[in-house]
């Protein structure tokens, strides 16, 4: 009798233990997603590029005489101001050969004073005995020989004179100088190549290719807001942080570059000091020369368009479309056609319409006329539809 009982008592363990196992292999219920209503939202259109930023002013100095080079009198890596002295080149030879030059002009200073003083006296006797045509005539041409001679020797004193002040190289520009390439001792001349090289810092340009399709969409959308020049241009840099400088469209090439069908752009941007720093600080503003950037094109006003959720939005090789909640909770796709958007938000030109019920969460278990349990993004687990952020 005890076995039996025993027995009977594991039985019924086993049994009650295998219930709620069995209960688990049961039909799955409909997947859960998150849905957020399609309305009019105001949006700030933002496209994206890469984009490269340059200099406005750039200026490689050379030396325009040969010379010895005596002195460099800049600090390497920091800012210049126009007319700054850079390099100081050897001056002697350059003065004595203007003073040589001076010297001829006073030579033919005197010539010239004698002819007209000789031209004078026989103009004077002309109309007497002791007056000739031919003296006149000759005193007159030797008189314009000297003066001629005499233009010449000027124009060689100038000549001298501007040889001498190219010895001080100063700087044509206001910027942040490089690296000297050639040290005090060596001859620099035409064929030496740059001495260094000066790059404006304030205001910068940045320029970026765009599409021609693209381009002709960003024509076209600011074409009743005051033309593409409306643009914002903003720039993400490279560590990720956006630059907190906007600037503006200034140029479109004319050209369209063959091999990647782009129209080349530019903006322009300031790129004032960083707070704190001096222009003789290492890195003391934030855009470079050369540096490469993300260029956001962005609205001058936000536009109420309908708009949702970039990760509602899915791409395969027929373009753009999203999963739509019908009114007996079906999933179906809807094929949209996207306008300009921002990085979060996607604006929907054709396809949706406001009101409709757009599958942003739980995507990945979705297909096409599968039964969903639908449920607001953001609202609470169960929470009816209709209810939660919507966003």
């Amino acid at each position: 009798m005890r076995f039996r009982l025993t027995a009977a008592a594991a039985a019924l363990v086993f049994i009650c233990a295998a219930l709620p196992a069995a209960a688990q292999f049961g039909p799955p219920g409909p997947p859960s997603v998150g849905t957020v209503t399609v309305q009019r939202k105001p949006v700030t259109e933002t496209s994206e590029f890469i984009g490269r930023v340059q200099a406005t002013d750039r200026v490689d100095i050379v030396a325009r005489v040969t010379a010895f080079l005596q002195e460099r009198l800049f600090t390497e890596g920091s800012e210049v101001r126009q007319g700054d002295l850079l390099y100081r080149l050897e001056r002697p030879p350059f003065e004595a050969d203007l003073h040589a030059k001076q010297a001829t002009v006073a030579q033919m200073s005197a010539l010239l004073r004698n002819a007209t003083i000789t031209l004078n006296r026989a103009q004077s006797l002309l109309n007497t005995p002791a007056g000739q045509r031919s003296t006149v005539d000759d005193d007159l041409a030797q008189q314009a020989s000297y003066a001629a001679q005499l233009q010449a020797a000027v124009a060689q004193a100038q000549s001298s004179q501007i040889n001498l002040d190219y010895t001080e190289i100063r700087a044509p520009i206001g910027g942040k100088i490089s690296r000297t390439t050639v040290t005090a001792g060596n001859v620099v001349g035409l064929t030496t190549g740059p001495l260094t090289t000066i790059v404006s810092q304030d205001p910068m340009y940045v320029t970026f290719p765009v599409p021609v399709r693209a381009w002709l969409e960003l024509r076209n959308s600011f074409e009743a807001r005051g033309g593409i020049e409306a643009a914002v241009v903003r720039l993400r840099l490279p560590d990720g942080t956006l630059y907190g400088q906007p600037g503006r469209l200034d140029y479109a090439d004319p050209i369209v570059a063959q091999n990647t069908d782009t129209i080349t752009l530019r903006g322009r941007i300031p790129n004032p000091l960083r707070p704190g720093a001096k222009p003789s600080d290492l890195g003391s503003r934030n855009l470079t020369d050369g540096e490469f950037v993300t260029v956001l094109v962005e609205g001058a006003e936000p536009l109420l368009a309908l708009a949702i959720p970039r990760s509602a939005v899915l791409s395969d090789q027929q373009g753009s479309y999203v999963y739509v909640v019908d009114a007996d909770k079906k999933a179906q796709q809807r094929r949209i056609r996207l306008g300009q958007s921002t990085p979060s938000m996607a604006v929907v030109m054709e396809g949706l319409a406001e009101g409709d019920q757009v599958i942003a969460d739980g995507i990945q278990r979705v297909r096409p006329g599968v039964v969903v349990n639908p449920a607001p993004v953001g609202a609470p687990p169960g929470a009816p539809a209709g209810t939660g952020t919507g966003k």
